[in-house]
């Protein structure tokens, strides 16, 4: 059996994987998607979790990199 299991990151941690990414930046995208919903293509997929939003790293290299680079093995792109 796989394992499916999805790395989920808070807006903190997202900001520091990827340099010259800041989370005024991530914040703006999660937000954007949150009050336009289908306005808008290319903003970063999260869900809410208490008080942090969380986003699937492979989301978040999509959303910066590009459908065709994402490649994620062992948590490194």
């Amino acid at each position: 059996m796989e394992n499916n299991k999805r790395r989920m990151l808070t807006i903190k941690e997202a900001a520091r994987l990827i340099e010259g990414i800041t989370e005024y930046r991530i914040r703006q995208d999660v937000l954007h998607l949150l009050f336009y919903p289908g306005k808008c293509s290319g903003q970063l997929r999260s869900f809410k979790a208490g008080n942090k939003f969380l986003i699937a790293e492979s989301d978040l290299y999509e959303t910066v990199f590009g459908k065709s680079s994402v490649v994620i093995d062992g948590g490194k792109a």
